[in-house]
């Protein structure tokens, strides 16, 4: 029997997790679905929702927090870098000088300066689900725990045709061929995966050729498989791939064995209805938009992602992930992404730090216009950080002992500063915060217990946080759209 287990910590709705043991005699073998997520709202065992959707921004490779939004200008000049810090709206919290747009947006961000783990460089997992322990290797395993938007995509059910988590632009890795652990479905398998589209990443060709340290600003734009792989796809062709697709599926379910057939035909029924639904193809044509809205975000394959993000979240997407990704490999564009070991200072100022200000700043400002901020969580991420001391390359190497995370939007106490780094940005000096408890102030601000457990692989209920716990100082108090 599925169940939500817990210990008697008493959570912020006043409901401790050892009573919402309750709720099992809702859940069987079946997995913890959507009418019984409804259930136990409805005998209150799950919090009202803060917010309705995420839009997930990952920024692949490790930012340098400390050149953004945690400087450090006492420490030494090896340490501190070249970037000094400016004032914002909230007095007291000061950015980098060349994030002018975020310093304006201060007030709606919650900055979180102490988030730590042991998981090891590079190191995906823990952002996506929360389980900060080495793994054997770096690539997708069928035992992972899974990730956030899988989890939902689980809990919701069949209830829509409309998926709940899509991922751009590109599967995570694509861009220098190799496929990180991270956002997948894991132990619930592979039909929970996200919708993950696929892109063709280019440069201005009348400017310079990139180069290792000195990266190329990424064009392009995500796009759905059907009309990435052919132009012009018409129904009766869809149709055949679908056939084709399930001769191909009949066969690998014949010799592996691993997924029961009723999975794998809800994955492709899901698939196709995925590729003809007009809602969902219409938010990936940015040509409806004004043109002014595409210089706004930038017109980088980063802010055309986000742009689409927010369109998806229109078309009843739940959870958007915009991963800001390298591209040195299949296409040679940018071989640096966030991952600065040399020329840390001009990638951040000439390539990184200029598309994220203007980016983040067309989004949150375009999400309240359309009433869409105080109902969508925002946060932004990297799989860890970058080292205190300047190397000799003028680079910082990876750092997972501290780093920082923004979280903005739907149940977010804005301008507000959790946990603390030293005074060179080395380690948490206090309020340690791990991924795991990223991921559980993600779920309760959905309205779901971070303590509820789904059952892995071998059928033992495991927590879908990782035991992590939400940072209720810098949530909202007040509840407010319902969730599931």
């Amino acid at each position: 029997m599925l169940t939500m287990f817990g210990n008697p910590r008493r959570c912020c709705d006043g409901v401790t997790r050892r009573e919402s043991l309750k709720v099992g005699a809702l859940s069987a073998m079946g997995g913890f679905g959507l009418s019984h997520m409804m259930q136990a709202e409805a005998a209150g065992l799950v919090s009202n929702a803060r917010a309705k959707n995420v839009i997930f921004i990952f920024l692949l490779g490790g930012a340098a927090t400390q050149d953004m939004y945690d400087l450090k200008p006492t420490a030494p000049l090896e340490v501190r870098g070249e970037f000094k810090p400016i004032p914002t709206t909230v007095p007291g919290i000061e950015v980098c000088e060349h994030l002018p747009r975020l310093a304006k947006m201060a007030h709606q961000f919650a900055f979180i300066r102490s988030v730590n783990h042991k998981a090891g460089c590079h190191n995906c997992l823990p952002c996506y689900t929360g389980f900060d322990v080495i793994p054997q290797d770096q690539h997708p395993r069928p035992t992972d725990a899974p990730s956030i938007g899988s989890v939902l995509q689980y809990l919701s059910g069949d209830r829509s045709e409309t998926p709940q988590y899509v991922y751009m632009p590109n599967w995570l890795g694509w861009g220098q061929s190799f496929r990180r652990a991270g956002p997948y479905g894991g132990f619930l398998g592979k039909q929970y995966d996200a919708l993950t589209t696929e892109c063709m990443p280019y440069y201005d060709k009348n400017s310079f050729a990139p180069s290792p340290g000195n990266p190329q600003i990424v064009r392009g734009a995500p796009a759905l498989p059907s009309t990435s792989l052919e132009a012009g796809m018409t129904i009766d062709r869809l149709n055949n791939r679908r056939s084709l697709l399930t001769q191909i599926d009949d066969e690998r379910r014949r010799l592996e064995g691993v997924v029961s057939a009723g999975a794998y035909q809800r994955s492709q029924s899901q698939a196709f209805d995925i590729l003809t639904a007009p809602a969902l193809r219409d938010a990936f044509d940015v040509s409806r938009e004004d043109p002014k809205t595409i210089e706004r975000y930038g017109n980088t394959l980063f802010g055309n992602t986000t742009l689409i993000g927010r369109r998806l979240i229109e078309a009843g997407v739940r959870f958007v992930n915009v991963t800001w990704d390298l591209f040195w490999g299949p296409v040679n564009v940018d071989y640096d992404a966030w991952d600065t070991h040399t020329n840390n200072f001009n990638i951040l100022k000439q390539n990184k730090l200029p598309g994220f200000d203007q980016t983040m700043y067309a989004l949150m400002t375009d999400l309240a216009e359309r009433g869409l901020l105080d109902e969508t969580l925002i946060v932004v991420t990297s799989e860890m950080g970058r080292t205190p001391k300047i190397n000799a390359n003028a680079g910082r190497d990876h750092w997972t002992n501290c780093y920082g995370s923004l979280l903005a939007g739907a149940g977010i106490r804005g301008g507000t500063v959790y946990g603390a780094s030293d005074n060179q940005a080395a380690y948490v000096a206090e309020n340690p915060v791990r991924p795991a408890d990223l991921v559980a102030t993600i779920y309760r601000s959905l309205g779901i217990d971070p303590a509820t457990r789904i059952p892995d692989q071998t059928g033992r209920p495991i927590e879908i946080a990782q035991g992590g716990h939400e940072i209720a100082d810098i949530m909202e108090d007040s509840l407010s759209a319902t969730g599931f």
